[in-house]
């Protein structure tokens, strides 16, 4: 009997009669509990993901014009630096002895000017404002600008800058409104430019700055490293670099280590050039938890319907003896619950890639709203977290059932 081919399934018809005698004792709410519960985790992964993916490039670009995941540490100042028993510059070995400590990865010490520095901003018709300043230098590698603009050549007499925005914001909310003089937008100080005069033992130099970028986090007007150390050589050539401030680039923003260490060294890190590494880390950690634990809603929705579905095979188990014995493959009597499976789950895939293109529409444009620049992300990624979700659960489903059906 089991080779005769109307016995082995009849073509459609015979596998329409094992569908039917299968299905017979499905529980529908068995079902609609899999379903909605496998498409919250899957909705839950891939919202997570994404919305990861679209924050990170707020937080990574910024306008702090510092790599991520950098703080700038100082010494505390107290009564001894200020009648002058202690110095508040940093020693080649109390640099060494950060660098090697084990939340820092690298050190780079501010590069401070040995000669004296004068800057002044004309905003036309005869108005315009100046004031002694200073100026340092960092290696480019930690200066998160454009490196195509953040360029010196010697004997060029224009240099790029990074000033901070609170000189700006001063400017425009405190000196201008009181002298009646107009305020000044990011751009417009851009192409107005700063001028400079740079005094020093061995001459004078004067010096046009144009601005590529303004800073929240460096209290600092910030120049290449390469002119730095041009115009130290050239101006004071007798001088010696005493930085007071470092630049620690950490393994991690929030680690307990490198706050211990500031706290029993005497030093204090300038709180904003952490923030962003730490609500990065923050989103991170809030990501993967999410994205965790609709993981692990996914994981107890399948369980639940490999559990739903043996229960159907141990009701079924003398009529798939049956079924086999009449000349019906494992394989065909298989098939009725990969059906039902692959079919739910395709379902639920369906629903959460709607799910993120309605939540992503709702985030998205806020997002753009703060960060008119930003580079959408793709959404392929996401898309094939979710594949990889889908066919991992449908394999492991294969398998399950066809090693129940041959028990």
């Amino acid at each position: 009997m089991r080779n005769n081919p109307q016995c082995r399934g009849g073509g459609f018809a015979g596998l329409g009669l094992v569908f039917k005698l299968l299905y017979r004792h499905v529980s529908p709410g068995q079902m609609l509990g899999f379903f909605l519960a496998n498409l919250l985790g899957l909705s839950i992964v891939v919202c997570g993901f994404q919305f990861w993916r679209d924050v990170s490039p707020l937080l990574s670009a910024g306008d702090s014009f510092m790599k991520k995941q950098v703080a700038v540490v100082t010494r505390r100042v107290g009564a001894l630096q200020t009648f002058g028993v202690q110095k508040a510059n940093f020693s080649p070995r109390q640099i060494e002895d950060l660098r090697r400590q084990p939340f820092a990865t690298d050190v780079a010490p501010f590069v401070p000017a040995r000669f004296e520095v004068y800057a002044s901003v004309h905003v036309g018709g005869g108005l315009g404002m100046g004031t002694e300043m200073f100026l340092e230098a960092l290696p480019d590698p930690y200066v998160d600008a454009d490196l195509s603009r953040w360029r010196y050549t010697e004997g060029v007499d224009s240099i790029p800058v990074i000033l901070p925005r609170s000189y700006l914001n001063l400017y425009n909310f405190g000196f201008a409104q009181a002298r009646g003089l107009p305020t000044l937008t990011e751009g417009m100080v851009g192409m107005v430019g700063v001028d400079f005069v740079l005094s020093g033992t061995a001459g004078q130099w004067r010096m046009k700055g144009h601005v590529v970028g303004f800073s929240n986090t460096l209290n600092t007007i910030l120049v290449p490293l390469s002119f730095m150390t041009y115009a130290n050589q050239q101006l004071c050539p007798d001088g010696e670099d005493k930085p007071s401030r470092l630049a620690v680039q950490l393994a991690s923003p929030a680690d307990e280590r490198f706050a211990r260490y500031l706290e029993e060294n005497g030093l204090e890190a300038e709180a904003a050039a952490a923030d962003g590494g730490k609500a990065a880390w923050f989103l991170n950690l809030t990501a993967g938890i999410v994205m965790g634990v609709g993981i692990v809603i996914c994981a107890l929705a399948f369980y639940v319907l490999l559990l739903s579905i043996f229960l159907l095979l141990q009701k079924h188990t003398e009529r798939i003896r049956t079924l086999l014995l009449i000349g019906y493959t494992r394989a065909q009597v298989a098939l009725p619950f990969h059906v039902l499976s692959l079919g739910l789950h395709t379902l639920s895939l369906l629903l959460s890639l709607l799910a993120l293109h309605l939540l992503r529409g709702y985030w998205l444009p806020t997002l753009q709203q703060l960060y008119p620049r930003m580079e959408v992300p793709s959404l392929l990624p996401a898309l094939l977290l979710l594949l990889l979700l889908f066919l991992s659960t449908a394999l492991l489903n294969l398998f399950a059932v066809r090693a129940k059906v041959k028990a």
